[in-house]
């Protein structure tokens, strides 16, 4: 829907809806113990053209929090943090894709356009700060985006960026 308004994002009221319907069906997932683990635009549909009834579909990399956890999930705008540093994950997962749909239907245009995990880490670091350093010191992943005190590392980006 937003591609086919150049887009412009929708009006609060309309997110509001979106938003209501959202909360509601991740409620349900989480008391029935499932992660979506992709949520994202794509994922949410409109029922009826025109109109602000929608429903969440394709469960295909959806699991039970009690299940062996996946490495590789969540489209990349709207991958969590925890997903990009290797660590454990529940139904919170879930709420992040969340937030990242509603700034990208108010905005237009995706909040973290990373395209790779570095810039996406980087990214959210521009937005949100440093993750907590218990959490960069857990992480299996911790040298790819940190150096040995935990301060992130400088790495180019395709249009020979440095981030």
């Amino acid at each position: 829907e937003i591609q086919n308004s150049n887009y412009v994002g929708f009006d609060l009221s309309t997110i509001l809806k979106f938003s209501i319907q959202i909360l509601f069906g991740l409620l349900i997932l989480k008391n029935k113990k499932i992660i979506h683990c992709d949520l994202k635009p794509e994922n949410i549909l409109l029922i009826k053209k025109g109109k602000t009834g929608i429903k969440i579909i394709d469960f295909g990399s959806s699991c039970y929090t009690d299940q062996s956890q996946y490495e590789y999930i969540q489209s990349r705008y709207y991958r969590a943090p925890e997903i990009l540093l290797g660590l454990n994950y529940g139904c919170e997962i879930d709420m992040w894709s969340l937030g990242c749909i509603l700034c990208e239907l108010y905005c237009g245009i995706p909040i973290f356009p990373g395209e790779n995990e570095y810039d996406m880490i980087y990214y959210i670091m521009e937005y949100i700060g440093l993750p907590p350093k218990d959490l960069i010191e857990k992480s299996p992943k911790k040298l790819d985006f940190f150096n040995e005190d935990g301060k992130p590392l400088e790495k180019k980006n395709s249009l020979e960026k440095i981030k």
